[in-house]
């Protein structure tokens, strides 16, 4: 009876113990990321609101074809410029270069931006926005960044743009911040289906 007992307390404490550790979903590092930083009250862009209902972030289905090799060509004489924000913020930004690549047999460029007055974190850090065709639908309305830095420029100017790990700015899930405003010249004339989808604000 005592063995039966202590069988039946383990199975209890293990099964409370699962059902305290939520799995944090996502198909890939990225998107489990994301989860995980999205739940951390500390950390969460999300309203508390949000924060509260939140379960997971929507992704469009992981596809190779939108990991491509971008060849970049820098642009060391472009002028600093005040970068538009949601807010009366003032960034500076410089074009940092053009990354040219292709999606479907169709070629695009992007124009990919740095920060003159980087936190020290940041210092490595290159500035992506992106508009396209999903946008306002399946996507954010403003567009969508993905992150990307020096050290990852390869030594033949290729650099590897993933878009399936693109992502909103802050303001698709909070009116509290201000975000950059994606250029319309960094417009991509097709639906880029791949990384964070669109936002729906808790009511």
């Amino acid at each position: 009876m005592k063995k039966l007992l202590l069988l039946i307390f383990t199975v209890s404490i293990l099964s409370c113990n699962s059902q305290g550790k939520r799995t944090v979903l996502g198909e890939s590092d990225f998107q489990k990321e994301m989860n995980t930083k999205f739940k951390d009250a500390s950390r969460s862009p999300l309203t508390k609101k949000g924060l509260k209902n939140f379960k997971g972030l929507d992704f469009f289905p992981i596809d190779k074809k939108y990991t491509v090799k971008a060849e970049l060509v820098k642009t060391p004489d472009a002028p600093i410029f005040d970068f538009p924000t949601t807010t009366d913020r003032v960034a500076m930004y410089k074009k940092y270069g053009i990354l040219s690549f292709s999606i479907d047999g169709e070629d695009f460029n992007l124009a990919i931006y740095q920060d003159v007055n980087p936190k020290p974190e940041y210092a490595n850090h290159l500035f992506l926005p992106f508009l396209d065709n999903t946008n306002g639908n399946t996507s954010y309305k403003g567009g969508r960044f993905i992150d990307v830095y020096t050290t990852d420029i390869q030594s033949d100017g290729i650099v590897v743009i993933d878009f399936n790990e693109a992502y909103n700015p802050y303001c698709a899930y909070s009116d509290r911040y201000s975000c950059p405003i994606t250029p319309k010249d960094n417009y991509l004339d097709t639906e880029i289906r791949a990384g964070v989808m669109a936002y729906k604000k808790p009511e």
